[in-house]
Formats: structure tokens, sequence, C-alpha cells
């Protein structure tokens, strides 16, 4: 399974925001076997996200989109979405419902707000899509064509991906290595290990943990096993992590 994660918001492009939405989908999407193959930020713009979300629905099995669900100016991620599907916006009985029973707790938690929400604004979704709810906000969330359209919200998105993460599956696994060996005396053992067991093999040097890492990654368990093992042969490497003074050379 081949999935593209695209987040949307100018903060994420000024650097007012931090990407952590975009790293924590692909560790989870990586930890059960899927291929994450675009990351993708985009403005506030929607004419820009109809066509990226159209270009990347033809391409990848899934698309995860985040950012950009509400009721202010900027949230313009929904309307974009049914763009690019040629749909309308409107609201499902059962978005409408969760909405106002939302709405309803927030008005019992804090009765001297003053909360003005156009419920059908904040309810709809394009016409024929699967709605996803949004337990611990408002703005519900919802699948269509492959893609999947949820809050930039941290706490939000992790609700929401969890009551849908069954739906991503795929055969990547991957192993860690470990190794004091600069990077530059190892790179012909690793080309070769890619080549011979038709693995994609990774070095990931961290200074701050002494050591380089390296990730072995394969869709077939038995030459993943065996990568690895002449990796461990032919590099002076380790399944669990070792140190080297770095300055020290």
């Amino acid at each position: 399974m081949e999935v593209a994660l695209i987040t949307i918001g100018d903060e994420l492009l000024a650097g007012d925001t931090v990407n952590t939405n975009a790293n924590w989908l692909a560790a989870e999407l990586s930890d059960r076997g899927v291929a994450v193959k675009r990351i993708l930020s985009v403005p506030d713009d929607r004419a820009v996200i109809a066509e990226r979300v159209r270009s990347y629905a033809d391409a990848f099995d899934a698309v995860i989109v985040t950012g950009g669900l509400g009721g202010t100016p900027d949230d313009v991620t929904m309307e974009a979405v049914a763009d690019a599907f040629d749909r309308e916006l409107a609201p499902t009985d059962l978005t409408r419902e969760a909405v106002e029973r939302r709405l309803a707790e927030v008005r019992e938690r804090l009765p001297d707000s003053d909360v003005d929400v156009d419920v059908e604004a904040e309810a709809s979704i394009p016409t024929g899509s699967r709605p996803l709810l949004n337990d611990p906000g408002l703005a519900p969330g919802c699948v269509i064509e492959g893609v999947y359209v949820m809050p930039g919200i941290p706490e939000e998105l992790k609700a929401m991906f969890g009551s849908v993460a069954d739906e991503f599956a795929g055969d990547r696994r991957s192993r860690f290595l470990y190794t004091v060996e600069p990077e530059s005396d190892i790179v012909p053992a690793l080309e070769t290990a890619g080549e011979r067991f038709d693995v994609a093999v990774g070095c990931y040097p961290d200074r701050e943990a002494e050591h380089n890492r390296l990730k072995v990654t394969g869709t077939d368990g038995g030459a993943l096993d065996e990568a690895t093992a002449w990796l461990l042969a032919n590099v002076d490497a380790s399944e669990t992590p070792v140190r080297r003074d770095w300055d020290g050379e």
C-alpha cells in the first residue's frame, strides 16, 4: 500500500507551527507496513489543495489530508476536496447530530460562553463521502475516493486516524542495525546488500547517539533476514546501539 500525506496551512510554510502531524502519521503508517511515498505541505489555497488532492488520489492507494477544517476564513480544505471530485458540500444526519451534540457539551461546560456556530456549514462534507466523526473536536472529517480528510489539531487527528487505522496495511518491514564505522567506509557494503537481496538500505548518522543507524527495508521477510545477517557479517554493525567517540577521530 502506497500513501501520500498532504498537510495544509500557511502556518506550516511560515515555520510558525512544527509539522508534527506528518511525522506522526508517517511513523504510524510505516509501523503498519505502508509505504509513505510523498509528504507535501501546501498553503490555505483552495485551488492548490484541490489540484494536489486530485493528482495524488490518482497516483496513490490512499491520501491523508490534514488541517484546514473548521469555521475560520482560512479553513478551506473541505471545500477544496469537494472541488477535486466535483462534489457539493452538504451535512449528513450523522455529522449534524455529532456537531450539535458537541456544541451542547461545550455550552454545558461553559454556560457563560457565546458559542455561535453555523451547524449546517460545520457539519458539511462532500456529497457521497463517508463521514469521520471528530470525538475530541467539532469539525468532522470524511473519506472520498481514497482520500481521508482529517483535522490538523494533533489530538483530533490521532483520534480520527485511530478510527480508520485498520484500513491501512502493507507488507513492508524494516530491521535496524547500528555501526560506529564512518559512513563513507561502508557505502560499498550497503550497495551490495541492496542489490543482492532486493532491499532498501539507508544510513542515518546520529552524532548525538554517537553511531550510524542502518535501516533495512523490504517486502520479503526471508530476504530481509538474509540482508540483515549479511550486513552483520560484513559491516562492523550490531543489532543493539553502539557508541563512537566521533570527536576523537
